[in-house]
């Protein structure tokens, strides 16, 4: 059946057809039986092998969203304290989970609107702060760091790097192996195209890792998996999706993906220039996928989201105070040239 609304929130997305079917054919089993295992293990397989970290991270599967992956990169990876940058929805969660766990935790805060400096975050790293803790892609405004940079003053301080790239890989370029984190948490009902329930964490191979949980331990679960097991009971069926998801993304290569979503998003904001509508991030912080814009005077986001519902589109409200200024236009997902087309007329008519 043909997806009711084109969603242009940043995921739960559109999926391909195929995903739909992995989801709909796959028979009913028991997690501990050769069948799911197998399952399992190609995935873990194709995932590494799609983001080429065969030889040196290790993918450990969770059945959660994207936030459960956060949390276990949090609970496992970091040492004794950490220093996350905040600037943004998703690095203030980095560091409140940080903080409910007893980690030492110090923020370094931007505005949503500004990367961090790497020498700011170099002169705020302290004795006991052993890790730096980044989000890839800050859905908040869809402003895209500077994880190299960032990478650069992990590498040169000793400290290891842990990225929340939820909504990065596969629509953001990540270079592993010139960013070398020691872990990257991620889901599958982002950019790369599966359904929401399971997430994951690639973890540089050889890591020590703490267990300051039981359901969210990386070491017991990356052992189990490796092993052929699993610690729970996982989400069977939509992890069968997820890896009709991986077959799609390795057919269209991650490089094909990256460039699929750049016309996107080129499509979107000249729409939106055509409206004249300013976006709220300068040209360089942009990422492929998310385009904040303020909204025309006068008109509020419940008008805008009413009506291009009414015309097929699902938008999204900027978080916080944001809600009144501003609305979030995604295009991650399987969304066609003509849904893309139609975009400007629909935004066109429900601001009138």
């Amino acid at each position: 059946m043909p997806a009711p609304y084109v969603l242009m929130n940043p995921g739960p997305i559109n999926v391909p057809a195929s995903v739909r079917r992995a989801l709909a054919e796959c028979e009913d089993q028991c997690h501990r039986e050769p069948e799911y295992l197998a399952l399992q293990g190609r995935v873990r397989e194709k995932l590494a092998g799609v983001f080429g970290v065969t030889d040196t991270y290790d993918p450990a599967l969770l059945t959660g969203s994207g936030t459960a992956a956060m949390e276990a990169m949090v609970a496992s990876v970091v040492g004794d304290g950490v220093l996350v940058l905040d600037n943004g929805v998703y690095g203030d969660r980095l560091a409140r989970m940080a903080e409910v766990q007893g980690i030492r935790t110090k923020r370094l805060e931007a505005t949503w609107f500004e990367r961090h400096d790497p020498a700011a975050v170099e002169a705020a790293l302290e004795d006991g702060l052993d890790t730096i803790a980044c989000v890839h892609h800050e859905t908040t405004t869809g402003l895209l760091n500077d994880v190299p940079a960032l990478a650069e003053v992990a590498r040169r301080t000793g400290r290891r790097l842990i990225v929340d790239s939820v909504s990065g890989l596969a629509g953001e370029a990540f270079d592993f192996a010139a960013v070398r984190p020691t872990a990257v948490c991620c889901t599958a009902n982002k950019c790369i195209e599966g359904l929401p329930g399971v997430s994951f964490v690639l973890v540089a191979k050889g890591t020590a890792l703490k267990r300051r949980s039981v359901y969210f331990d990386l070491e017991t679960t990356i052992a189990k998996q490796a092993a052929g097991d699993t610690p729970f009971t996982p989400a069977i069926q939509v992890m069968a999706a997820f890896e009709a998801a991986l077959d799609e993304l390795k057919k269209e290569t991650v490089a094909g993906r990256l460039q699929r979503y750049a016309r996107a998003s080129r499509l979107l904001r000249h729409a939106l220039a055509d409206l004249e509508l300013d976006l709220l991030l300068p040209t360089a912080f942009l990422s492929n996928t998310i385009t904040c814009a303020k909204l025309p005077a006068g008109v509020p986001y419940e008008q805008i989201h009413e009506r291009m519902r009414e015309e097929g589109y699902v938008l999204y409200a900027g978080p916080g105070d944001l809600r009144k200024t501003a609305f979030r236009v995604s295009n991650m997902g399987r969304i066609s040239t003509e849904a893309l087309g139609r975009f400007g007329p629909a935004l066109e008519r429900s601001i009138s």
